[in-house]
């Protein structure tokens, strides 16, 4: 299903998203294959319990039988039947910098993935196609590894303190301002954390008599921060304006329940690009709504900013929109700028209130001086305040590369989620053998990649989840579309009924749609 959308003149560009069905006969075997797994599971777990098969999952000791269970068995039955299959495609340890291509260190197990041994051989050179570097900040030369040196050895490598305390560092406020000004808001707040930004900020701006809008896909942080700030949470749909308008119009004529009070605050939470979905905020239609009805909205800018717009303001500058019109802008400097921590910008009430009520700012240690100076010198390069293009670039190279990889995989025949500017690219896997099947080939293959299945995605909607960066050459990236395709074939992953037809006189940074018939 491709939405085009023009949306009553809000959008000032095409705005392209796929989401191809599931193939009936894909689904069912993808649930046949949970089915059989499951059975086993069962199988084995009989086998475990009367001493057939050795047990090597956690268990409650003999002793403390009648006490409350501190592990419950049955919970952990996808972990110990499922997971444990397909383990070694997760938690592989690095040894380099996570740049365009990094070093792996090799491991084998004996015991189907319940313990690993290292050989102590390292697999060089393999193509990183899992990192969140999008702008290829990630490196060990350069000007910015030079600053951070530099600041590492004036301040130290740690601050000791809370912001409040002993903790505020000129670089501190150096930062914050850049912020500010390249958000092109009033004042701007650093943390330690991208995922304490959000589970501790949200709690500190809504409470008990606010209700939260949030999207279905939200990430894990958006989720904890709504659920820990006791304000009621209500779903709507992804991306869908229809669901978000209902809610908003239900929650203003009905108000709380039982008393029919007013709301005190409404909130609606969206992130700039969803990370397992590849797909971009509808943000002119959420902000229209926002003004419509009334209401507050928190945008997580964590996977765009850097990655989207002209010159890498985010999702806000990509639509040409105000960012006076988002009242909370957050984002993490850990994936575009190559750093740690992350951000909320706004106006400067807003902060100035944030700086003494949320418990992140409060009781969190400080940033790192090198971390700050890396997200610093990494920032103006963007902006081109070092007196070069090179941020520029960087942001123009990640758009050629999104558009020319998600062109490749289409005309290939992979299903592929997602918005045609966004750098996240998810390929669908759908069957639960796949997944594990697909990481291995692909190291093999020397190509590095990310494989999710449930519970992080739908149950019949595991994938293979790519992220492109501005470092990935032409030729990294044709490497890897070959070794894609091959194994594509090899594990028949081609389901789409809606292949690209190819053009060959096509420029490299552009994209043409062309469904053929079913």
């Amino acid at each position: 299903i491709n939405h085009i959308v023009h949306n009553g003149g809000l959008y000032k560009r095409p705005f392209n998203e796929a989401f191809e069905e599931t193939p009936m006969l894909v689904a069912v075997l993808t649930y046949v294959g949970y089915g059989v797994l499951t059975l086993f599971g069962y199988l084995r777990d009989f086998m475990r319990q009367w001493k057939i098969e050795k047990c090597q999952n956690a268990t409650e000791r003999e002793e403390q039988k009648d006490f409350v269970p501190l592990y419950q068995d049955f919970e952990n039955f996808y972990n110990r039947n499922l997971y444990m299959r397909i383990r070694d495609s997760w938690n592989r340890p690095i040894c380099s910098v996570p740049g365009a291509k990094v070093d792996m260190m090799e491991r084998v197990s004996h015991d189907y993935n319940w313990t690993f041994t290292y050989t102590g051989r390292v697999i060089k050179d393999i193509i990183n196609m899992g990192s969140y570097n999008y702008l290829g900040f990630a490196q060990k030369a350069g000007t910015c590894q030079e600053a951070a040196a530099e600041v590492l050895s004036q301040y130290g490598a740690g601050v000791c303190s809370t912001r409040q305390e002993m903790g505020n560092l000129d670089k501190h406020e150096e930062l914050e301002k850049l912020v500010a000004r390249f958000l092109g808001v009033e004042s701007a707040m650093a943390y330690g954390m991208g995922f304490a930004t959000n589970s501790m900020n949200i709690p500190a701006l809504v409470g008990k008599g606010c209700l939260i809008l949030s999207d279905e896909l939200n990430h894990a942080s958006l989720v904890l921060g709504a659920r820990l700030s006791g304000a009621t949470i209500r779903i709507f749909k992804h991306n869908n304006m229809q669901s978000l308008e209902k809610l908003l119009k239900d929650a203003i004529v009905h108000g709380q329940p039982r008393t029919r009070r007013p709301w005190k605050k409404i909130l609606i939470l969206v992130e700039g690009i969803y990370s397992m979905e590849g797909s971009i905020v509808r943000l002119p239609e959420v902000i229209a709504l926002k003004k419509k009805y009334k209401s507050y909205l928190y945008l997580d800018e964590a996977h765009s900013i850097g990655a989207l717009g002209p010159s890498g303001r985010g999702v806000v500058e990509y639509f040409g929109l105000s960012p006076e019109d988002v009242d909370v802008m957050m984002g993490t400097f850990t994936k575009s700028f190559g750093a740690a921590g992350g951000y909320i910008g706004g106006k400067k009430e807003l902060i100035d209130y944030l700086r003494t009520y949320s418990h992140s700012a409060v009781y969190a240690t400080s940033l790192s001086p090198p971390v700050v100076e890396q997200i610093i010198t990494s920032m103006k390069c963007i902006m081109g305040e070092d007196g070069t293009t090179v941020g520029k670039a960087r942001v123009q190279q990640l758009a050629e590369n999104t558009r020319y990889f998600r062109r490749r995989l289409k005309e290939m025949g992979f299903i592929i989620y997602g918005n045609e500017d966004s750098p996240v690219v998810p390929l669908m896997l759908y069957m639960p053998a796949k997944i594990g099947a697909f990481g291995r080939e692909m190291l093999k293959r020397n190509i590095g990649v990310v494989v999710v299945g449930f519970p992080a995605t739908p149950i019949i909607e595991s994938r293979a989840r790519f992220c492109l960066s501005a470092a990935h050459t032409k030729e990294m990236l044709d490497t890897a579309l070959k070794e894609i395709s091959e194994v594509g074939d090899l594990l028949q992953l081609k389901y789409s009924r809606h292949r690209l037809v190819p053009l060959l006189d096509r420029p490299f940074d552009e994209t043409t749609y062309e469904e053929t018939e079913d």
